[in-house]
């Protein structure tokens, strides 16, 4: 029962007499035991589950279990960890266990040796007094029926005396009494000496020796020792077998383990803790540093990482601010090249353009200065043709002028909520009074409520249709197909022509400034159209097949519930 923290067996012996064996309890060190044994199993099972899957999974390619060992940051640091805990408790476990076997080993010696040297001593007083009644031929003979009990009874005096099991041997390494006869009784060991005992002390004359002997598969010490009588003539051997010492070492190395058990659990869990919060440190800086390297962007400004620690982290740190300040001057100057660049091509561009109606006009003025010097009968008629000649190449001049001009105010739109239909049906109907011109309208039912700049989506839709007219110029029928419909809650037209299409070397050029496919023009339609497109939220793309036609695509977010 459990008595004041004391577990007690009580058992009742005879004449009304009780035997009561207690113990303390000691909960708390076997629940900590126990913890400690089954955090190390699931720890355990845990690794082969993970190792066990892994390979099976990979079945056992070469290549693919390289990655077993191809560990992240994080769990580097925790194997680290984990291996230097348990290769720790190993070592430790082993040179311990190794140091207390051989502490115990010569403990147990050291003890043998002091109490068989008094035991010999007090046998040889306790035997001379029987030794004295039979005649002397140097060994002692068992079948002396009243000497061997007598011997028996003083060995065990001697035994009680000192707490151990003794032998005793005559001269010849017959047994001649035990205080343990049950084990040569039950023939577990022979009465004869032990062979490598008896060499040693009656050819070697060594005063005493010590090994490890067996009963089966059971070990122990056993100390012999020669006795003496006055003359110095050895008749007798005195043994003391340990019996109990393997089972005291085994039971003072499991204690060991369990404490030691005990510790390394305690200590791997302290590890474990330290490592998450080291590797939560270093991962969130990394992640830190990971996600400004995500928002570098060279149209805005960087910001730099506040880190004021001095360590291998803060260098990195330290080299990323170095690297996002050079990165800002490289964007500066960049950007500062590339406005450069474009007003300087922009220049060239507007310089060309205007010079193809200056040259015409500049040609005609010069004719009719001559017919003028030489008084020409047509001076008028040739007046009234370098007037219309000038005019033409002044409202070429004009439009050259406004698509500059609309490309350099591209973003300062004017957005406003209007139904994209209404503009279609009005290009629809404009251009479908042209009998050389075959235009086919579908539209999917719907409320088309867009919110842009109505002019610019006015002009960017009529610039479309004309291209695509414009394409199709050289054929005998000219078919466009325009298709509005909603997908995905965006307003998309098409605009299809029975053209030549786009080569595939001029495709990926398309909506460059300056660029163009026809003879005349500043090639900025087609750049215009995607910024008001893209002013809007929206996008625009082709499809082209040569000799068979293009196809627009404009694509704008509807207002939200058709709002």
């Amino acid at each position: 029962k459990n008595n004041n923290g004391y577990n007690e067996l009580w058992y009742n012996a005879s004449n009304g007499k009780k035997v009561i064996v207690a113990k303390k309890n000691a909960w708390s060190l076997e629940f900590i035991t126990l913890f400690a044994y089954l955090f190390c199993i699931f720890l355990l099972v845990i690794s082969v589950f993970h190792i066990g899957g892994f390979l099976f999974r990979t079945k056992f390619k070469r290549k693919e279990l390289k990655e077993l060992f191809q560990f992240n940051i994080r769990s580097q640091i925790h194997a680290t960890i984990i291996f230097i805990s348990v290769f720790s408790f190993v070592v430790i476990g082993i040179a311990t266990i190794s140091f207390f076997i051989y502490r115990f080993n010569q403990s147990n010696e050291e003890r043998l040796s002091k109490s068989i040297q008094v035991m010999a001593n007090e046998i040889e007083e306790k035997v001379k007094t029987v030794r004295a009644q039979l005649t002397f031929d140097d060994v002692l003979t068992i079948n002396d029926v009243g000497f061997g009990s007598d011997l028996e009874r003083k060995i065990n005096e001697v035994s009680e005396v000192h707490n151990v099991d003794v032998n005793f041997y005559n001269a010849a390494g017959t047994l001649m009494a035990s205080t343990q006869p049950y084990i040569y009784n039950k023939h577990l060991l022979s009465e004869k000496m032990d062979p490598i005992a008896y060499h040693e002390l009656s050819i070697n004359k060594k005063i005493h020796f010590i090994h490890s002997e067996k009963i089966g598969s059971f070990s122990f010490l056993s100390i012999y020792i020669p006795v003496n009588d006055d003359e110095g003539h050895t008749y007798a051997y005195l043994n003391i077998p340990y019996l109990n010492s393997q089972a005291e070492l085994n039971q003072e190395i499991s204690g060991f383990l369990a404490t030691l058990i005990n510790l390394n659990a305690f200590i791997f869990l302290l590890a474990g803790a330290i490592a998450f919060l080291i590797t939560n440190r270093i991962t969130s800086s990394f992640g830190l540093i990971t996600e400004k390297m995500k928002e570098i962007n060279l149209g805005k400004i960087n910001e730099e990482i506040k880190w004021e620690k001095k360590d291998e982290i803060g260098v990195l740190v330290k080299e990323y601010n170095k690297m996002v300040t050079k990165l800002e001057q490289s964007a500066k100057a960049l950007a500062q090249s590339e406005r450069e660049g474009a007003w300087r091509e922009m220049a060239r561009q507007v310089a060309h353009e205007i010079k193809n109606p200056l040259t015409p006009m500049k040609l005609s003025i010069q004719y009719l200065q001559r017919a003028i010097n030489n008084n020409s009968a047509n001076v008028k008629e040739l007046s009234t043709q370098v007037a219309e000649t000038l005019v033409q190449q002044i409202d070429q001049l004009s439009n050259i002028a406004g698509d500059f001009s609309q490309f350099a105010n591209i973003n300062n739109s004017r957005p406003e909520k209007f139904d994209a239909t209404d503009i279609v049906n009005s290009l629809v109907q404009l251009h479908q009074s042209n009998d050389n011109i075959k235009i086919h309208y579908q539209k999917q039912v719907g409320n088309y409520m867009i919110y842009a700049d109505k002019t610019e989506f006015a002009r960017m839709l009529t610039n479309l249709i004309k291209n695509a007219i414009e394409s199709a110029e050289e054929n005998d029928a000219i078919q466009i197909h325009i298709h509005q419909q909603i997908i995905n809650n965006q307003m998309q037209i098409s605009i299809q022509d029975n053209g030549n299409g786009i080569p595939q070397e001029m495709q990926h050029k398309i909506f460059t400034p300056n660029f163009t496919t026809k003879s005349s023009g500043t090639g900025l339609g087609l750049a215009i159209c995607k910024g008001i497109i893209e002013n809007a939220n929206g996008k625009i793309w082709f499809e082209t097949e040569e000799n068979k036609g293009s196809t627009f695509f404009i694509q704008i977010p509807l207002i939200e519930n058709n709002g």
